[in-house]
């Protein structure tokens, strides 16, 4: 049995009379008949639990009655808090178990319960002994008495100013936490595309806000300035859901609908015991309006933090249709309302990291000839055209698939590979799009990928896709290719070789050399040729046949075939100054670098800075080089002369050049390829092509010389049809700049001698 109730003590100065506990006091009001101030007592004499139970127990304060929570033990106070939820003070005991269990016990609640609201007064029955101050600092503790000083007004006066200072801390907290989840909310909010999905959005967030479960519905009023009244449901929640899609009408819904009438009248929100309706001022056309169903009654922080809620909803609302807009135009096509490259990427990530990927395949459709096309019959006859290939891919190859447009011509199609395949796709071409009264037969190139063998991202899979188009469409027109691995590892290697040769033109591994060019007849050396070498840092050599195609193919061959220019006039500068003045300098002319639009300026420049002169630089252009877009060629060329210039084409009789078309090109010398002068040797008819080239070169009054020229029996033969010059391993290898200048003065030296 517990000891007897004991009247609480006082002092003999206080003057309130003694209060002794009634025999059937009344109960304290329980959690949920009304709010209470949640009070805990931890004393391990029971006495002191039960004279302030009767000191407080029949007093409101703030309104509010108070209930109490009992511990006798430091233990199982830590036991209680726990579980124990809306404590508002705490009557601590400092002396209990051990001296200073009740301090030990405020450190637990502050440090580890991490209850910061609660409110803390510390109680001894021992006079003399108090926690040190930075203690009572610390641990946020309220006060600090002695039992003997605890009266009833001074117990009261203390627990009430407590229980203000936690009310004070509880709205403070609320309303950061709530202003947290506005925050949170608008984010979330922000992240929804749609009218519909934003209202929905908006329920939810509500609910979450007041921290309950609610039935609500979200509708929108068009027009209200014109006398249009009608509500049309946006968005429902809970059981309010058997209204999507309606238009909410005074005798289906009559409170709902009252209530929404009534906010939409006054433009403010409306508060019952258990219903909000929330007022979204919109534009002038329309505004939206939200009732919820609640349990309990909003408290005032509920009621402010949805005002600050509903002005942040009512601007996401006005500017919706704006986002949706924008999110349109990032992601989708707009002449074929398709997901566009981006929105294709996502889902292509997402496929690969679901279980479909073992299935799928990715297609790229290119249409063949659609500049072509778009140009005889107009842009917007195009614009239909798509658009009608667009609505055929998505009809007729099955349902659950993606048709995405990534390009002007460019579509793409994902899905099972049972229906994504050549076959299902390209039939679709085999019958003419009728388009404005027109039938337009397309044919189309595919590339594809079969996403269960790809490893990488969604864009990576688009890459390749484009790789295996690219290899289809060299091989021919309305084909397929499938993308292999293999096809990876080159494009691979020429990334990486694309990479290492800009760090290599940058740390000076690149390098010049000179091979030179003899006069048959006399074998003196009339000139040479400029050649590019690159050797890595282990002492490799890099073949040209490698590296010159990734250098045109990546741009640099631009800044490359400049800085050779430069290299190989100065070149020719240093040898003339060494006596070598009847010296021509051959410099090879890539088609990138021939076509850049500067080309001139940099070869007058060079010219200019080096001092070279121009009737001893001959550019070389490849045959096939030549034979493309002849008008511009034929302009280009007659601007290289006005320089100075001397034109040579290399590689003479590999491109099957229009000699109609030859006679108009301002050149000065053809070059016999290497692969003609090999075949003099080899048989009867060997020297046929060789010996046309040269009679060719005659007649149109050109300078001829062979290349390639290794050994004593094809020079005499090339004499003996009447080249005049010739260059090649038998005469001398590719040389440095410094090599050169040896060798030229040895064999000046020598002719001169014999």
């Amino acid at each position: 049995m517990p000891p007897p109730i004991t009247p609480l003590e006082h002092s003999k100065d206080d003057q309130d009379d003694l209060v002794f506990l009634e025999e059937h006091p009344t109960a304290p009001a329980t959690a949920g008949t009304r709010h209470v101030w949640r009070v805990m007592i931890i004393d391990d004499d029971e006495d002191v639990h039960s004279t302030t139970t009767f000191a407080l127990g029949n007093l409101d304060m703030q309104q509010r009655p108070l209930e109490f929570v009992h511990a006798y033990s430091a233990g199982q106070a830590r036991e209680l808090l726990k579980h124990e939820a809306e404590i508002a003070v705490i009557l601590l005991d400092v002396v209990m178990e051990q001296d200073d269990a009740g301090l030990h016990l405020v450190r637990y609640i502050r440090e580890t319960l991490k209850l910061v609201d609660v409110r803390i007064i510390l109680r001894t029955g021992q006079p003399g002994y108090a926690p040190e101050i930075d203690a009572i600092r610390d641990f946020d503790i309220n006060d600090y008495k002695t039992k003997s000083e605890l009266t009833r007004i001074k117990l009261f006066t203390t627990v009430t100013a407590a229980i203000r200072s936690y009310e004070q801390i509880r709205k403070i907290n609320d309303s950061r936490r709530g202003l947290n989840q506005i925050v949170h909310a608008s984010t979330q909010l922000m992240t929804l595309h749609g009218v519909q999905n934003f209202a929905a959005g908006v329920l939810a967030q509500i609910t979450d806000l007041l921290g309950q479960d609610g039935n609500g519905v979200l509708c929108v009023q068009e027009c209200p300035e014109d006398g249009c009244h009608e509500l049309m449901v946006m968005a429902t929640v809970g059981a309010c859901r058997r209204l999507d899609g309606m238009t909410l009408t005074a005798q289906d819904e009559p409170r709902i609908h009252d209530a929404m009438e009534l906010a939409l009248a006054q433009r403010r929100n409306l508060y019952g015991p258990d219903f909000v309706t929330l007022y979204f001022a919109g534009k002038a056309s329309r505004d939206f309006v939200a009732f919820l169903e609640v349990s309990r009654a909003p408290t005032e922080i509920d009621e402010r933090l949805l005002e600050v809620f509903c002005s942040n909803v009512a601007v996401g609302l006005d500017n919706v249709e704006l986002v949706t807009h924008l999110h349109n135009a990032a992601f989708y096509d707009q002449l074929s309302k398709l997901p566009n490259r981006t929105r294709l990427v996502e889902i292509l990530d997402a496929t690969l990291a679901g279980p479909a990927r073992d299935d799928a395949t990715l297609s790229l459709v290119d249409l063949d000839h659609f500049a072509e096309t778009n140009d005889a019959l107009g842009h917007q006859f195009g614009d239909m055209l798509l658009v009608a290939v667009a609505g055929r891919l998505q009809s007729e190859l099955g349902g659950q698939l993606t048709v995405a447009r990534i390009g002007g011509d460019i579509f793409c199609v994902l899905g099972d590979s049972s229906q994504v395949n050549p076959a299902n796709i390209l039939a679709l071409f085999q019958r003419p799009y009728s388009i404005d009264g027109q039938d337009v037969q397309l044919s189309a190139t595919l590339g594809l990928v079969r996403l269960g063998e790809h490893e990488g991202s969604g864009a990576d899979a688009l890459k390749d896709a484009d790789i295996a188009l690219k290899r289809a469409k060299s091989q021919q027109r309305a084909g397929h290719f499938y993308f292999s691995r293999s096809m990876g590892v080159e494009i691979r290697e020429r990334v990486r070789m694309m990479h290492a040769l800009r760090t290599a033109f940058g740390q000076n591994q690149l390098f010049v050399v000179y091979q030179p060019q003899i006069d048959l007849a006399t074998r003196r050396p009339v000139g040479a040729e400029a050649l590019l070498r690159w050797q890595t840092p282990d002492g490799k050599f890099i073949s040209p046949d490698r590296f010159i195609p990734i250098a045109e193919y990546s741009g640099l061959i631009i800044d490359l075939g400049e800085w050779v220019m430069r290299t190989a006039c100065r070149e020719l500068v240093d040898l003339r100054k060494a006596g070598h003045d009847d010296f021509m300098m051959s410099i090879n002319v890539s088609q990138v670098q021939f076509r850049h639009p500067h080309f001139l300026d940099m070869l007058r420049r060079a010219l200019e800075d080096t001092g070279a002169p121009p009737e001893f630089v001959e550019l070389e252009i490849t045959e096939s080089m030549a034979m493309e877009e002849p008008d511009m060629l034929i302009k280009m060329l007659g601007q290289i002369k006005q320089t100075g210039v001397s034109i040579a084409i290399d590689d003479f009789g590999t491109g099957f050049s229009s000699l109609s078309y030859l006679q108009r090109l301002q050149i000065d010398r053809l070059k016999i390829d290497r692969a003609f002068v090999t075949e003099i040797t080899g048989s009867a008819r060997g020297s046929s092509i060789a010996e046309m080239v040269i009679q060719l070169g005659r007649n149109l009054g050109l300078a001829v010389i062979a290349e390639g020229v290794e050994d004593e029996r094809q020079a005499q033969i090339l004499q003996a049809l009447g080249c005049p010059l010739a260059q090649g391993f038998l005469f001398a290898r590719p040389m440095t700049a410094s090599a050169l200048n040896g060798w030229l003065s040895n064999d000046t030296l020598e002719k001169g001698v014999a």
